[in-house]
């Protein structure tokens, strides 16, 4: 995992507003949230079964995150990549795998040592950018 330098922690905003912009820029809710707390990823790289992500956690402070005007306010974000097996697995779950009852895949290494490390951080650090970009163009942001 690396820690991004951004201007994004600690600002808070409408979620509904902010999840029409992140869908616009490609990102999309990470798993793991539940009504308090969750996170954007967006996709950097992805080839083979490595996928390398910009993810940025949030909290909410006002409101659950079902409901477009929960306030939420967003941590540190940072790149991770993440690992997982390509082909079929030849233990007791290849048969769910192969007839579409096993839809996902939990990922071999969820934070895989990522190589390069000043090109994935100046890649995750454009990306929060260009996303605050947008927010600020539509008066999105505010500092708690």
């Amino acid at each position: 995992m690396l820690k991004l330098q951004t201007q994004l922690e600690g600002k808070e905003a409408s979620y509904g507003i902010v999840s029409d912009c992140i869908r616009d820029l490609g990102y999309h809710m990470g798993g793991n949230w539940d009504y308090d707390h969750g996170c954007f990823d967006y996709t950097l790289c992805q080839e083979g079964g490595e996928t390398i992500y910009v993810r940025l956690p949030f909290v909410v402070v006002d409101g659950q995150l079902d409901h477009p005007f929960a306030t939420i306010k967003f941590g540190t974000p940072y790149v991770i990549k993440h690992v997982v097996h390509v082909g079929l697995d030849h233990d007791g779950s290849s048969l769910m795998d192969a007839t579409g009852f096993s839809q996902f895949q939990s990922p071999v290494d969820k934070d895989g040592n990522i190589t390069d490390k000043n090109r994935w951080i100046h890649a995750g650090e454009m990306a929060v950018e260009d996303l605050m970009d947008c927010m600020h163009s539509q008066g999105l942001l505010k500092t708690s």
